[in-house]
């Protein structure tokens, strides 16, 4: 089975929306987009932690195949994210962010995952991917991930390492800032110019575009009766997405492998909605997911109706 290197954060997230509120709940990119694949390939593990971490979550991370040799314990407090969001769950207010040991981390990929087949670059400091993408051995795929604040502070170094991957995974907002362009397919025009050409843009319940060498393919989010936390179903569907790529049998981006990816992280990202935090993706049967992907299947089929 091909294996998926996955750097990003470990953290706490400390959350509030108009169903309730959790403090210091687990979270982080990397954390919430493993556990997602882990459900369709191996994922190891490349993040930071600090000695508040609960190590009981790491078993959990080995016990569904996550490979946690990558993950190193610092000195210090865990990366800790408080916000809140509105009856618009689409947009989270930021309170308040502590880095803490998230604040000097330096990815070190171990020897055991410099031939992983499969990298995705969670959202942290555009050098740090770029730092990574220097000490793995001619991947087959790369997909990045970002967010406004490097879009803002940091948009030449971004480009520079995006340039370096085959897909983009970024909500519409982010792209248009970072294209300057309102216009989505336009700004896929930009993206495709600039190297990577995938592009998944992510759209919260509106579901997920993808742009694939001229080709596009729209899929709708899931309508759902309850919805409580969004709080990294980006990274849950990155890791559906790049999990089903990972898991065919032969390297394969074929026009129907990516939309069945899409859908299946759109599936990942429906589930991890329905609760605060990830609890809601651990008890997660084969059966359950392949009955889900049949309702996105139902949801948009019209030939032969």
């Amino acid at each position: 089975m091909s294996s998926i290197l996955a750097v990003g954060s470990m953290a706490f997230d400390t959350i509030a929306t108009p169903f309730g509120s959790h403090e210091k709940v687990l979270g982080g990119s990397v954390n919430h987009f493993s556990i997602s694949a882990s459900y369709f390939s191996k994922v190891n593990c490349v993040s930071v932690i600090g000695e508040d971490f609960p190590k009981d979550h790491l078993n959990l991370l080995n016990k569904r195949g996550v490979d946690t040799q990558g993950i190193k314990v610092a000195k210090g407090e865990t990366f800790h994210w408080s916000g809140k969001y509105g009856y618009d769950l689409n947009e989270a207010e930021t309170l308040a962010t502590h880095l803490n040991v998230f604040e000097n981390f330096s990815p070190e990929v171990p020897d055991s995952y410099k031939n992983s087949e499969f990298v995705f670059l969670g959202n942290i400091v555009p050098a740090l991917q770029d730092k990574v993408l220097s000490q793995v051995s001619n991947p087959k795929f790369i997909a990045i991930d970002t967010m406004n604040f490097w879009i803002e502070g940091q948009r030449e170094s971004l480009i520079s390492v995006i340039s370096k991957c085959h897909c983009l995974i970024i909500n519409e907002g982010e792209l248009r800032q970072l294209t300057k362009s309102f216009n989505i397919v336009t700004a896929a025009n930009v993206i495709s110019d600039w190297g990577p050409k995938l592009l998944v843009v992510k759209r919260g319940e509106y579901g997920a575009v993808l742009f694939n060498h001229g080709k596009i393919f729209s899929a709708p989010g899931l309508p759902l009766a309850e919805v409580k936390d969004p709080t990294g179903a980006g990274d849950t569907f990155a890791g559906g997405f790049m999990g089903y790529i990972a898991s065919q049998p032969q390297f394969n981006l074929s026009e129907s492998t990516l939309r069945k990816a899409i859908v299946y992280g759109s599936v990942m990202a429906s589930f991890i909605v329905q609760d605060f935090g990830f609890k809601n993706l651990l008890p997660l049967t084969q059966k359950m997911i392949d009955e889900r992907y049949q309702q996105f299947v139902a949801l948009t089929a019209f030939h032969n109706i």
